[in-house]
Formats: structure tokens, sequence, C-alpha cells
């Protein structure tokens, strides 16, 4: 069993920039995908950002390409997500999570096992 806890959520102005962390604790880390999907109101959860075990594969959805950044410290059993330049349609519940899978399939939410309970992002206009 995984268990993550995401923090760093908030309140910020468009064009402002937020750093959302997933602290990794229970069974070893090691080997994990770890990724983040995020659920507005009314919307299905979507796919934002996954890193590899080694941390040189890394996706992300086409939305966010350029202002958002994933990265991890195994040795920490820690994911971050740096977001910049956000923008209101960032606006969502973020959710770390966690499974054993291959880069292609990375972006799929059917190739997570563990989910945190989600840290909100709110982006004022």
């Amino acid at each position: 069993q995984v268990q993550l806890v995401e923090s760093g959520g908030g309140l910020v102005q468009t064009g402002g920039s937020l750093r959302l962390s997933c602290a990794a604790s229970g069974r070893t880390f090691n080997g994990y995908t770890m990724g983040w999907f995020r659920q507005a109101p009314g919307k299905e959860r979507e796919f934002v950002s996954a890193i590899g075990w080694g941390g040189s594969n890394t996706a992300y959805a086409d939305s966010v390409k350029g202002r958002l950044s994933i990265s991890r410290d195994n040795a920490k059993n820690t994911v971050y997500l740096q977001m910049n330049r956000l923008k209101p349609e960032d606006t969502a519940v973020y959710y770390c999570a966690a499974g054993l899978t291959v880069t292609f399939r990375m972006k799929s939410i059917m190739s997570y096992n563990y989910w945190g309970q989600g840290t909100q992002v709110t982006v004022s206009s």
C-alpha cells in the first residue's frame, strides 16, 4: 500500500505560480511512475503530467506544456509540480497518483493504483 499526501495548493492570481508536492509513504516508492491529475467542478478527472521512476521520462497535457514542470526526489519519496503562468482554467482539485506502469501508458488514469486526497488550486482572473 502506498499513501500519498498532496500539499501546496491555494488561491493565486492569473499569471502567478504555485508548487505542489506529493509525499509518498508506506511500501517502497521504488519503480513507481508518479502522475498528477486534476478535476474541475462538473468535469471528469484529467491527466496533467507524469514522471517515470528515473525522472528522465516525463509527459504533459497539451494545455499545460511550457507552464508546468514535474520533478521527483526519490530520496525523499516526493514528487513536485511547479506551476507557472497559471490561468483561471487551471482551477481544479489536483490529485497525485502512483502506479507501476510503462512510459506509453503514463497518461492513462487506469495506469495508477494509488491516489491522494487532492489539493485545491484556484486561479482568480
